[in-house]
């Protein structure tokens, strides 16, 4: 596993999702659905892409190797917003964190895996 590969594609990740959040923040209160209908496309989209660049710069493409991928990206996602929403003006209890945003980010691991199964599937 190249793991300065994963860990950059995992900060890319989280930004990009940030990126979104800060676009559409007018509507999270506004339009709290819109927001929250938006923000796990915009996690699908950034963990679909890196993926697929990720993979095809790998040598091992396993249901494994993507568990571990998801795993990493969970973690960066999850320690990077931690920092964020721990203080300042966006401040969370981490139980209100997980409740809100944190529980989103499972969709990163199943989908990373679902790709190295479908690598390994197609060797």
């Amino acid at each position: 596993m190249n793991h300065k590969l994963a860990i950059l594609y995992g900060i890319i990740i989280w930004a990009f999702v940030l990126i979104i959040s800060l676009v559409i923040s007018p509507q999270h209160s506004s339009e709290r659905p819109l927001f929250e209908s938006i923000m796990p496309v915009a996690l699908v989209l950034a963990v679909t892409v890196a993926s697929i660049k990720y993979f095809q710069n790998s040598k091992k493409k396993t249901l494994m190797a993507g568990l571990c991928l998801g795993l990493i990206w969970l973690g960066i996602s999850l320690g990077l917003d931690l920092l964020l929403f721990s203080w300042g003006p966006m401040r969370m209890t981490v139980a209100d964190y997980l409740k809100d945003i944190g529980a989103t980010y499972s969709l990163i691991p199943i989908l990373t895996t679902a790709f190295g199964y479908l690598y390994e599937q197609n060797k």
